[in-house]
């Protein structure tokens, strides 16, 4: 039988792993490891280079330098996933990209919110530093099955559009409120569907 590579699952603002309970009971039933960590995101202080700083140890520590991995990021989760991938050589082992209502291109839910103190809210303005330096290495992407979830009805990142990666495959979910698109039944048998691939 193939063996799956261990999934990362990286939750947003505001959240813990916990978001997850629905995917990860999913995964317990097939019998496919993964890690869930919760990050400690401070209400939005934490910059997203310190939180992926701290993800980056958790997998080394489990899973060393070399074993390939899967990446599913749900809303702020999916930037810190692309920072790892794209400046913690992460492309070099991941091979899928998954993420879910994930602000690629900014939001303007963050256009207000001032970069002190809250750092990490700031870097998903659209045109931050942080944004503009990772779409210069989306190259680096390529030979990665990319996959992005978005919702047109998104308040978090909006307009819900601004949730696509550039490349792979774009899949919109009729969902009705930011932390559904990792809960409902039917988004989660999607997201599942897609990891198994």
């Amino acid at each position: 039988m193939f063996k799956r590579n261990p999934i990362i699952l990286i939750h947003g603002l505001w959240n813990t792993s916990d978001i997850f309970s629905s995917i990860t009971s999913k995964l317990d039933e097939i019998g496919i490891e993964y890690l869930a960590p919760s990050l400690k995101h401070n209400y939005g202080m934490t910059s997203i280079v310190e939180l992926t700083n701290v993800l980056n140890d958790l997998i080394l520590e489990k899973y060393g330098l070399e074993k390939d991995l899967d990446i599913l990021g749900f809303s702020m989760g999916g930037i810190i996933g692309r920072y790892w991938i794209e400046k913690f050589d992460g492309y070099k082992r991941t091979r899928q990209f998954i993420t879910v209502g994930s602000p690629h291109k900014g939001t303007l839910a963050s256009q207000l919110v001032p970069k002190y103190p809250f750092r990490g809210i700031s870097e998903m303005k659209i045109n931050s530093f942080l944004l503009r330096d990772l779409s210069k290495y989306d190259y680096l992407l390529k030979d990665i099955n990319c996959i992005s979830f978005f919702t047109y009805w998104d308040l978090m990142v909006f307009p819900g559009w601004r949730a696509n990666l550039n490349s792979g495959e774009k899949i919109s979910l009729k969902i009705y409120k930011h932390k559904n698109l990792v809960r409902n039944p039917e988004a989660v048998e999607r997201i599942i569907e897609r990891l198994l691939r």
